[in-house]
């Protein structure tokens, strides 16, 4: 089981994390960051593998991923 770790504040809320993640453990936020952005958050962790797919594509290495 892995665990996501995604810093709010770097997250533009580009959603490619949420598309690269095979389990769907990432979904946007309804809420917005200081930036203005609604940040992905984790949202089923008990899914996670820590494939680390959704920390490889982020292009804000907004995400960190540990087994």
């Amino acid at each position: 089981m892995g665990k996501i770790v995604i810093d709010e504040m770097r997250c533009k809320g580009c959603g490619l994390c949420t598309a690269a993640c095979p389990r769907k453990v990432i979904s946007l936020s309804d809420r917005f960051n200081n930036q203005g952005f609604t940040p992905a958050q984790a949202v089923s962790m008990d899914k996670c593998t820590g494939c680390a797919m959704c920390a490889e594509i982020c292009p804000d290495i907004a995400i960190v991923v540990f087994k």
